[in-house]
């Protein structure tokens, strides 16, 4: 397993095309270099991983869009960010490429098998992406990869045993099982979408989705829902709450216990180690962790409790993932 050594941050940072700084990405160490893609709903993330493992050209550019699914262009884009990572880096010959993309992913068969906002069923996104790029390519979900990425380099790397729950816009997981990623087809790790409630209807079609309660966005839209007043995000409600606002107080309070009720449910089933938590809600700092380890404790009794860790990773577990899954493939 690499060390908190071998994973220290490079201090850098890069600009994208568009202006944009992003902090730049952690080592993944030594070995073969690698083309690695994080994609998402409005842009994806790339880099060429060289052989000291030291992201090259690390970037956020837009997704295609396309009507219905965008398959072709996305491929089609992926073909073009490859092209121009390795004319930027000429002596860096990739070896092989890591794809991750959201939705429902069946790693193993290569398929994004459900993705709403590009539109896919059953696309063999693997295979397109070796014939696009010449490369193998390891394919994987977005939020799997990322928890791989934390439990090799970041804040699961001491844990076998393992939840990784990402919470911003919505709510993602991922778990690790004796070392290992449990998939189950790619439908395991779908914590935002577990029950905690009756209602709201979550645009899912399912009913009392956590993501919907407990979610960074959910938290500031019900604020905005029940004042008219738009916060600027979550972290704005959770300080109008400290600052006694009784709406915030009460929207806060609803989210923290709906977290706890599911982090409570993974406890008594899959008995994890430690939940390691990234996102933006996880900037909330001893607001979210110190009131989850209170709230959880005092739910449960002999339960083995597990650890409430940072993600260490931010924004860059992703493209980490992705680049480690690739190296798996050379």
């Amino acid at each position: 397993m690499t060390s908190a050594e071998d994973a220290a941050h490079i201090a850098d940072v890069v600009r994208d095309p568009s202006g944009e700084t992003l902090v730049a990405a952690r080592t993944v160490g030594p070995g073969v270099p690698v083309l690695a893609f994080d994609v998402g709903g409005t842009d994806i993330k790339s880099a060429l991983f060289d052989a000291d493992g030291t992201a090259l050209g690390l970037r956020r550019t837009p997704t295609p869009a396309a009507d219905g699914d965008r398959t072709a262009v996305l491929i089609d884009r992926l073909g073009v960010l490859a092209a121009e990572l390795q004319a930027d880096h000429p002596d860096v010959i990739p070896r092989a490429a890591g794809l991750v993309v959201p939705g429902i992913v069946d790693a193993d068969a290569g398929l994004g098998v459900f993705a709403s906002n590009l539109g896919w069923k059953n696309s063999p996104l693997r295979d397109l992406a070796a014939a696009r790029l010449g490369l193998p390519v390891a394919f994987d979900h977005d939020v799997r990869a990322a928890s791989w990425a934390e439990h090799r380099l970041g804040g699961a790397r001491a844990y076998a045993n393992s939840v990784v729950l990402v919470i911003g816009t919505g709510i993602a997981g991922a778990l690790l099982v004796g070392g290992e990623p449990y998939t189950a087809g790619g439908y395991a790790g779908e914590i935002g979408h577990s029950p905690i409630a009756d209602g709201p209807v979550c645009p899912c079609g399912a009913r009392g989705c956590l993501e919907m309660v407990a979610s960074a966005g959910a938290i500031a839209r019900r604020y905005r829902d029940a004042t008219g007043i738009a916060p600027d995000g979550a972290k704005d409600v959770i300080a109008r709450a400290a600052a006694g606002d009784p709406v915030a107080s009460e929207i806060w309070d609803s989210a923290l216990d709906a977290l706890t009720l599911s982090l409570a449910q993974l406890t008594a089933v899959v008995a994890p180690e430690a939940i390691v938590i990234g996102g933006g809600l996880s900037r909330a700092g001893g607001a979210l962790f110190d009131e989850l380890r209170a709230r959880l404790t005092a739910r449960l009794s002999f339960h083995r409790i597990p650890a409430l860790v940072p993600a260490e990773l931010s924004g860059n577990a992703g493209i980490l993932g992705a680049a480690l899954r690739a190296r798996e493939l050379a």
